[in-house]
């Protein structure tokens, strides 16, 4: 059975998709912000684990010496952990693949293997906003960030952390985090890549996505 949190525990990338409108489901996030499950509660993946983890690894390597080439002094992954304590006592939580500074400014960067998505650069919003606000090393740096793809990269202003992005971002966590369940939107596409089983979520839908229909038009 699902234990209860002592308080919301949100990560970066629970918030990403839903920012962006590439998952719709509200109800997953406030699940998993609410509860701890144990191993066996989860759906199982087939998700190749080593080899991400290995063109990851590549990845960091190659991103590391170009921002160590351009003068940055450069921390990664676990250096990078933060937990963020909100008023209402919820935890805003994640790990920036690279925190780079270069004098008073900063670049924050996430790598990634796979194909380029909206929420990859939303990821590192979330970032930029909550990095100097949790670690007070940080405290004071002017960050932009950046996406790095094994073919580009997608640079990503300072100005983008806006009034628009703080509206959008401070009403999704308060729906994530608030005392009643958020909205749930069950569907093949959602469901398909939610670890959250049936046992815990009725109305999950199992399967692959229908086939059309056909008629004539």
């Amino acid at each position: 059975m699902p234990t209860p949190r002592s308080s919301p525990w949100v990560t970066v990338t629970q918030l990403k998709k839903l920012l962006v409108g590439e998952s719709q489901c509200e109800w997953a996030s406030w699940f998993m912000a609410h509860y701890q499950r144990a191993p066996d509660e989860y759906v199982p993946s087939d998700f190749d684990t080593a080899q991400y983890n290995m063109n990851h690894t590549a990845l960091m390597r190659v991103v590391r010496a170009r921002l160590e080439g351009d003068g940055y002094e450069v921390f990664s992954e676990g250096q990078n952990d933060f937990r963020l304590l909100g008023r209402t006592g919820a935890y805003l939580v994640g790990r920036p693949d690279f925190v780079a500074i270069r004098d008073t400014t900063g670049l924050i960067v996430d790598a990634k293997t796979g194909q380029p998505r909206d929420s990859d650069s939303t990821q590192v919003q979330l970032y930029m906003w909550a990095v100097p606000r949790a670690l007070s090393e940080y405290a004071g740096i002017s960050f932009s960030g950046q996406v790095a793809y094994q073919t580009h990269s997608v640079d990503i202003p300072g100005s983008s952390i806006d009034d628009s992005f703080n509206t959008n971002f401070g009403s999704l966590i308060q729906r994530v985090i608030a005392t009643e369940p958020a909205m749930r939107i069950p569907s093949s596409s959602e469901c398909r890549f939610c670890n959250i089983t049936k046992t815990n979520c009725e109305q999950r839908i199992d399967g692959q996505t229908p086939e059309a229909n056909t008629t004539a038009f």
